[in-house]
């Protein structure tokens, strides 16, 4: 009996609770539905639904096996867009994962250029700060900024990207502005939760200063605190890419200009450079191009 089929009409059952629903929906009798639950129960060994005359239930091996089924069946079509692809015309559905700050400011824009010179691709963006297992996601790329990106995936780097302390003038007003890095202990710092949450690296040339900042405020999201040091509650190390446009309106003001935050790299990160798809490729030369012309 085909297994594809017989997962999907498991999927059907479960999330209609109800065999007949499923023979409808799928336009296949009763007792055909029947079978394949009791075909795909026989292979994995184990009981997937509880039956009663009112109710059509999952069991504890029954949840676990939805979700496989899930992921198997999404799969399953996107082999068939991949495959059923002919000429230079990219189709198919492509899942990537980045920052919602970056997102928001680079990636989302990013990709409704690259969806115009490839109308026939679907994109499928998961904003998170939340570090995701590209294969267990199902993630064909993931976007990251990073100093040292995970060993196990291969990557590549699309531009460097660089920070910058900022304050608004409301709070410089009230608080003076620091002359070196010292000084940042008298001062209330936004601070980001997942990267130097209390210890703050600094540069400039060969000097390198690592301060100890108060921490009033921190948060595990770029564009929360950004927020927050507009409304004058601190100062905040942010990316040049969130940054650079607010100095330039006169929203926020550089602090200690002449010190750098360390340089990070924003990288393009995939489980295997092996049978990387052509949507793939092409989605990230095309980052490569955008990245490099970005006024960071």
């Amino acid at each position: 009996m085909d297994r594809l089929t017989a997962m999907q009409v498991f999927v059907e059952v479960a999330q209609r609770g109800s065999f007949s629903g499923a023979a409808e929906r799928l336009d296949m009798s009763r007792a055909m539905v029947t079978r394949y639950i009791g075909a795909l129960e026989d292979w994995l060994g184990a009981r997937l639904l509880q039956r009663t005359t009112r109710s059509v239930t999952l069991t504890d091996a029954g949840e676990n096996c939805l979700r496989r089924c899930q992921q198997m069946l999404a799969l399953a079509d996107d082999v068939e867009d991949e495959t059923a692809q002919t000429g230079p015309e990219l189709r198919g559905q492509l899942r990537l994962t980045c920052s919602t700050s970056f997102a928001l400011a680079q990636v989302a824009a990013a990709l409704g250029d690259f969806l115009q010179q490839h109308p026939k691709l679907k994109v499928d963006l998961h904003a998170s700060e939340s570090t995701v297992n590209l294969v267990e996601a199902r993630i064909d790329l993931a976007i990251r900024i990073s100093a040292e990106p995970d060993p196990l995936l291969v990557a590549r780097p699309l531009a460097p990207c660089r920070s910058v302390l900022v304050a608004s003038p409301a709070y410089l007003a009230r608080h003076g502005a620091p002359e070196v890095p010292a000084q940042l202990v008298q001062h209330r710092c936004l601070s980001y939760a997942n990267f130097g949450r209390s210890i703050w690296q600094l540069r400039r040339g060969e000097d390198c200063e690592s301060v100890a900042v108060s921490s009033a405020y921190s948060a595990n999201e770029t564009t929360a605190l950004l927020q927050a040091a507009l409304a004058g509650a601190g100062i905040a190390m942010q990316p040049t890419y969130l940054a650079n446009p607010l100095i330039a309106t006169g929203a926020l003001r550089p602090v200690l200009p002449e010190w750098d935050p360390p340089v990070m790299t924003i990288y393009a990160l995939y489980p295997s450079r092996k049978k990387l798809s052509p949507a793939v490729r092409a989605l990230i030369d095309f980052l490569v191009q955008r990245f490099a012309t970005v006024p960071w």
